[in-house]
């Protein structure tokens, strides 16, 4: 799933012209940390929800 994950949120981020940064900005946490979770190295009951919410801000 990580692999799939960064896949989409990528395709997704370049489809929206939009930056990561402006994501983890949104998200309200920092970029490092939201590479960490799109990456699959952070996997914890936080991090999920913070996967719900780029899947419902990015439409995925």
């Amino acid at each position: 799933m990580p692999e799939d994950l960064s896949i989409r949120v990528r395709s997704e981020l370049y489809k929206k012209k939009m930056r990561q940064k402006e994501l983890a900005e949104i998200l309200g946490i920092s970029n490092a940390y939201l590479s960490d979770i799109i990456n699959g190295r952070k996997d914890g009951p936080k991090a999920q929800e913070h996967v719900k919410h780029i899947r419902k801000i990015l439409n995925i």
